[in-house]
């Protein structure tokens, strides 16, 4: 899991009687953080302000539709505010993008939608995550009694620009103000640091398998290659160096592209690929588990070839695309089809050929059992 994902601090307002954390953890703050705690107190040592922001709603930004049946009662107790290092934009196609990329994120990793109720940008937006309604997926045990609101990142040492800090003082105004939490609220205290995005554990570890999108669903072509010999002793990831996808219908169309492209022009039994990863953090099923490529030239037969759609030579896919490529690894050797003791290689160090492009290739060479 990518460690950008992973790391955030809490600064948390409760309400008077609310007494859930009494003891929060403030030893170890960085600097950063003490500066961010300092200017979120400011908001409420100046009293509340002017109910002024501008929101991106649901729809502007393109949200998946809400998968999130739990309701929110009115008014909570409970204003959790994060911030998630990495995640930073600072304009509003940025944050669009970003905002995206996590979402489906966590879609992936089994919750309902984005975690958050509402995130906040750089750029002094405030963006709709499950709004003022539904319980966000932020603070285990208080999801049912907080409003979960995110800062989209800050860097170590900075505190969020001016504008964001404006935009933050605007929607908790406008949220006491409409009554979606209680006015009775004490100073911010800063929570300990916890890993809300970690998949929820339901009595049993996370499945390593990521969702395949099968053939039949993108609408392959039939075919009759040959074999794999398995469990394969390597894997090797490449890219098709062409356009790219975000959303699932234009990757799917991409994929059938790419088929037509292998058998029409390059005389090939099917599309080159075992497994194709887009944008979309989505997995397609090119020829799959137990039939050959035709990309990797004398390792077709005993090679997993995972290619990402795209051309990654100057910036690396995004968080969603390369999770999903590392869960289908994991999941191969889980299911048999990769030996434990594989090897990962890119495709330029099997053949002569710029594939998978340099930033996507600095990025592998750190993922376990590369082998150059």
């Amino acid at each position: 899991m990518l460690s950008w994902l992973l790391v955030f601090s809490t600064l948390v307002l409760l309400a008077q009687g609310v007494s859930s954390w009494e003891n929060p953890q403030t030893d170890q703050v960085s600097e950063g953080l003490q500066q961010l705690f300092g200017n979120i107190s400011q908001l409420f040592e100046k009293g509340l302000p002017t109910d002024v922001f501008t929101l991106v709603s649901r729809e502007e930004w393109g949200a998946e539709a809400i998968g999130c049946s739990s309701k929110l009662s009115r008014p909570v107790d409970v204003l959790v505010i994060h911030h998630i290092p990495g995640l930073e934009c600072h304009n509003k196609t940025v944050c669009i993008q970003k905002l995206r990329e996590l979402q489906a994120y966590h879609i992936r990793n089994s919750w309902c939608d984005v975690a958050y109720n509402f995130l906040v940008g750089d750029d002094g937006r405030v963006y709709e995550g499950v709004g003022w309604n539904v319980q966000g997926s932020h603070n285990q045990d208080y999801n049912n009694i907080s409003l979960g609101v995110a800062f989209f990142g800050t860097q170590e040492g900075h505190s969020p620009s001016p504008v964001a800090l404006s935009a933050m003082k605007g929607l908790i105004s406008y949220a006491v103000k409409k009554g979606h939490l209680s006015s009775k609220y004490i100073q911010p205290l800063l929570a300990k640091s916890e890993d809300c995005l970690v998949p929820p554990q339901k009595g049993k570890q996370k499945k390593a398998c990521p969702h395949i999108v099968p053939r039949s669903v993108w609408g392959a072509r039939d075919s009759h290659c040959s074999r794999m010999t398995l469990p394969a002793k390597y894997a090797i990831i490449l890219h098709t160096a062409g356009r790219t996808c975000s959303q699932p219908d234009e990757c799917r169309l991409l994929v059938r592209d790419l088929q037509s492209s292998f058998m029409n022009r390059l005389n090939a039994c099917d599309i080159g690929y075992n497994f194709l990863v887009g944008q979309d953090g989505g997995v397609y099923e090119g020829v799959g588990w137990n039939n050959q490529g035709s990309s990797t030239d004398g390792y077709n037969d005993i090679a997993l070839s995972i290619t990402f759609m795209g051309i990654f030579t100057g910036s690396p896919p995004n968080a969603a695309a390369l999770e999903a490529a590392q869960d289908l690894i994991q999941c191969s050797v889980v299911k048999g089809y990769l030996t434990p003791n594989y090897l990962l290689m890119g495709h330029s160090d099997v053949s002569n050929t710029l594939s998978p492009g340099q930033a996507l290739y600095n990025i592998i060479k750190t993922w376990p059992h590369f082998k150059h």
